[in-house]
Parts: structure tokens; C-alpha cells; sequence
């Protein structure tokens, strides 16, 4: 890595804001000039071409597996629609379908999981092809619109915390997310498989703060709206009752807008001024964001990480009387949903009115999606190249 000079790094953060939609105000503040849905997805492109453009080979040799599962929606039959929520398996072929799709379909780029993790393909049995995909991982430590509304105290926040897991990503793929699979991959989010999979995985845990020993009850799950509320969150209900809650908002703080190479010259910049900059194993992504701010502000950018794009926090609880349970320490009484019934629930509530009345997914195409795909990674090539 060549050394930058603090003038040329001040220009080519500068700089990048700028083409992300950002401009810099006199007192070092940086805003989005336009905060509408597709000036929010601009922002992200930066970021998800450099994800699909490091792993680029990868996507194009993957391209043959991925049309083999990849259905038109003329074909799809949604009355007969029949998922399976596989876990992934490291080095599996479902694996491979996960970072495929994770890294092409969604306008939101992924970001690298950090401590726990579970990852899961919600697969249809009947037209053989991936329905979505459940990313779960290692919650934020201290995340005020959780903690406030759960009431979770700060020398029990460890405890708490790791009996939960944040969603990265939840969501439906082509053409299913165009009746309403989405709300599906929602709702088996919160299904028995998944939470007996927790349990049985991290048995004995302990706490890396105090070493206290953890029960293996996934007590909820959190996620975020990716551009503001969803409408696929929102007013989620099964059986009567409520699957997900807003909850509040984030503070509109991350490092999306820094790409991994300008990160690397910030990291370096603290280096040379004497700053510890040590980051690996154990760190976890308040690292980076830590590293970030730092350096943004020394360079006179006044808000560092805060790039301003809130986000609606949801809650999915996974048992009944959550509140109680973490500041009673009641006993959880906990719901038991499985596939079969959530699924039925979601065709007749949503998935068969809403392909009845819109054809739209009959108009998905495999094979333009593919050769769409690939332009789309010509396309981040050369963006990646401007950087």
C-alpha cells in the first residue's frame, strides 16, 4: 500500500462522499443531499460493487449452479409452494448458494459476520429453488433502542444480549419476493427449527465480558429496515399475534459510505500518527467503525461514521412475556410455530390474493436475470476501478 499524503487522503474521502450523494458543509459535516428511496440506494453501490467485484470470479463460476434452481415465474406454482429451512453447512453446496445470493441480490451490501453465527436457505421442495435466505449473527452490545425498550441494564447487558441474535439479512429471492415471500422468510425466522438449531449449537456458552455461563434460549431475534420502515415488518402477525415490533430508530451510524480500500489508507494514516491500530480476531466490527471515526474526524470530517441513514429497528420476540423474563427473571413461556402452519397462514393471507390479483411475477425471466447479472458485474468492475 502506498503512503497517502493528509492532503490527497482529505480529497479522496472528500471525494467519494461526494459520489455517493454526500456533500461537505463548511463546518466538516457531511450530509446526503437528497434522503428519497433511490438516492439511499445509490449510496449503497459503491459498497456493493466492491463486495461482488472481490469476489467476482466466484460469481461467474457459480453462474451454472445458480440457473439450475433458478425458476421462471410462469412456472411457479404458489399454491404448492413447500419450504425447508436447511442450515448452512461450511463448505456445503448450500454455502455456495447463500454467498451467491447474498452478495447479488440485495441493493443493501453484506457485511462480514462477526462472532456467532447462523445462516439458513429457506429451500422449496417442490419447484427445487431457493425460496430466501436467514442470516443471523452476534448482536450489538450496547444498541439503546433495544436496550430501552427491553429494559435491559448495563451490568446484565452481556447476558442478555447473548441470548439473542441480529439479523443481517432476511429476506425472499426472484420470483418469489414478488408475492410477498418476503413476509414468509419473516415469519420462519421465528419458526421452533430454528430456535431448537440455537440451542442445540450453543449449549454451555459462556460470556466474553464477565464468563458467566449463558442459558441456550434464543429468546429474540433484532433487525433493522434497510431504507427506514418495512413493509414487510410492519403489522406482521400470525395466529392474532404480533411477529415483529418497531422499536425505534438507529442513529444513522455504520461505515458503508468508506470503501474497504480507503479504509485500509485511514487505518494507515492512524498508524503514522501513533495511534493503536491493531484489529483481527476478537475486535468485531465496533473496530472498524472505532478506526473510522477517528480518523474522519482528525482529518476534519466533524461526524466521522455518522452518515445519517436511519434505520427502523424491529424486535421478534420468541417468547411471549420477553419483558418479564429479562427484568423479573420470569420463566419464558414460549411460542411454538412451525413451518407447515406458517407457511398455509402466508399463502392464504398473502402469497395466493396477491398472485391472483398481480402477475407480475409471472414476468421474471432466469435468463435475463443472469444476463443482467453479468453486466451488473462489468458495471461494478469499473466502478470499483474509479475508486
Amino acid at each position: 500500500m502506498q503512503t497517502i499524503s493528509v492532503t490527497n487522503l482529505k480529497i479522496e474521502v472528500n471525494k467519494i462522499l461526494r459520489r455517493q450523494g454526500f456533500e461537505l458543509k463548511p463546518d466538516g459535516v457531511f450530509v446526503l443531499k437528497n434522503d428519497g428511496l433511490e438516492e439511499k440506494r445509490k449510496v449503497h453501490e459503491l459498497a456493493k460493487a466492491e463486495r461482488a467485484s472481490t469476489s467476482e470470479q466466484f460469481l461467474l463460476d457459480k453462474i451454472p449452479m445458480i440457473q439450475e434452481h433458478l425458476i421462471d415465474g410462469k412456472d411457479l406454482d404458489v399454491a404448492k409452494i413447500e419450504p425447508e429451512i436447511i442450515e448452512i453447512e461450511s463448505g456445503s453446496r448450500e454455502e455456495d448458494f447463500f454467498r451467491w445470493w447474498n452478495i447479488v441480490w440485495w441493493s443493501l451490501p453484506y457485511e462480514h459476520a462477526y462472532g456467532w453465527q447462523m445462516r439458513f436457505i429457506i429451500w422449496d421442495k417442490y419447484h427445487n429453488a431457493p425460496i430466501g435466505l436467514i442470516g443471523l449473527q452476534s448482536p450489538i452490545l450496547s444498541w439503546s433502542a433495544r436496550d430501552k425498550h427491553l429494559g435491559i441494564k448495563p451490568d446484565k447487558r452481556d447476558f442478555w444480549v447473548n441470548q439473542s441474535l441480529s439479523a443481517q439479512r432476511i429476506g425472499a429471492l426472484p420470483p418469489y419476493n414478488d408475492i410477498r415471500g418476503g413476509k414468509l422468510i419473516a415469519l420462519l425466522m421465528t419458526a421452533e427449527t430454528i430456535k431448537k438449531k440455537f440451542h442445540k449449537k450453543y449449549k454451555d456458552q459462556k460470556t466474553v465480558l464477565l464468563d458467566r455461563k449463558l442459558p441456550s434460549n434464543l429468546l429474540f431475534i433484532t433487525t433493522t429496515g434497510a431504507y427506514g420502515k418495512s413493509s414487510v415488518y410492519n403489522r406482521l402477525k400470525f395466529q392474532g399475534e404480533l411477529v415483529s415490533e418497531f422499536i425505534g430508530y438507529t442513529k444513522g451510524s455504520g461505515t458503508f459510505h468508506i470503501p474497504n480500500v480507503l479504509y485500509e489508507d485511514l487505518v494507515a494514516y492512524l498508524k503514522k500518527r501513533g495511534f493503536k491500530t491493531e484489529r483481527g480476531c476478537g475486535n468485531g466490527p465496533s473496530r472498524k467503525m472505532r478506526l473510522i471515526d477517528q480518523a474522519l474526524q482528525l482529518l476534519g470530517f466533524a461526524n466521522g461514521i455518522t452518515h445519517g441513514i436511519q434505520r427502523a429497528v424491529y424486535l421478534f420476540p420468541m417468547v411471549k412475556n420477553l419483558k418479564e423474563v429479562i427484568q423479573s427473571n420470569k420463566k419464558p413461556v414460549w411460542r411454538h410455530r412451525n413451518v407447515s402452519e406458517m407457511t398455509q397462514f402466508w399463502k392464504d393471507r398473502w402469497a395466493i390474493p396477491h398472485a391472483e390479483k398481480d402477475k407480475t411475477y409471472c414476468d421474471f425471466s432466469g435468463d435475463e436475470f443472469i444476463k443482467q447479472t453479468r453486466k451488473d458485474l462489468k458495471k461494478y468492475k469499473q466502478l470499483c476501478k474509479n475508486i
